[in-house]
């Protein structure tokens, strides 16, 4: 959605809008073993609840569509990069926590299954936000309570676009609680880790 906002919303080009999220990429890479470490430090539990909650953040930086195009744009390379790290402390503990308690046997088709549901719950995800955000953009009278409520800057021509993303992203955060509670009440708080 971020992508979506800053192109149509923004005006930036396809390039231009990629070129904020290169720090998702760096953090990516910079702490996958950072996750590792704390999976054996900690087990899968805190290290999940960290990323979940790095991610909740990002999202809620991402709520203040109303600032100008200049302010949001350093916000959403400060956002990518906090997902790549609340996907480095998320992923190796997610799938350990999925896999460890099956039995050597089953582990191949344990890795198959959790890969499925993790594309499927993106997938879920990226369809719901983008209804969201289509469904808003394209009917600016739909929204236009919110203008009492936030004040918008700058350009006022792309507010159904704007106003459109702040409701997309407000789902987003839902499924982040929800993530946060999820993990809070499956996973246990001591696992033994698989030697």
């Amino acid at each position: 959605m971020a992508m979506s906002l800053v192109q149509l919303g923004g005006q930036l080009t396809a390039q231009e809008a990629g070129l904020l999220t290169l720090g998702y990429a760096i953090a990516i890479v910079a702490f996958i073993r950072v996750g590792e470490k704390l999976l054996k430090r900690y087990g899968p539990r805190k290290p999940m609840m960290w990323g979940a909650i790095i991610v909740l953040i990002a999202v809620l930086l991402l709520m203040p569509t109303n600032w100008i195009l200049s302010s949001y744009k350093i916000t959403v390379i400060i956002v990518f990069t906090l997902f790549g790290l609340g996907l480095a402390f998320y992923a190796t503990p997610s799938t350990d926590a999925a896999l460890t308690s099956l039995p050597d046997d089953q582990v191949g088709s344990g890795s198959g299954i959790y890969k499925m549901a993790s594309s499927l719950g993106a997938s879920f995800g990226v369809a719901v936000s983008s209804t969201i955000f289509t469904m808003y953009s394209s009917d600016s009278t739909s929204t236009q309570w919110i203008e009492g409520v936030i004040t918008y800057l700058g350009r006022q021509d792309n507010l159904a676009v704007r106003e459109a993303a702040f409701f997309a992203f407000g789902f987003n955060l839902i499924v982040s609680i929800i993530a946060i509670i999820s993990i809070a009440l499956t996973i246990p708080k001591s696992q033994k880790l698989k030697k």
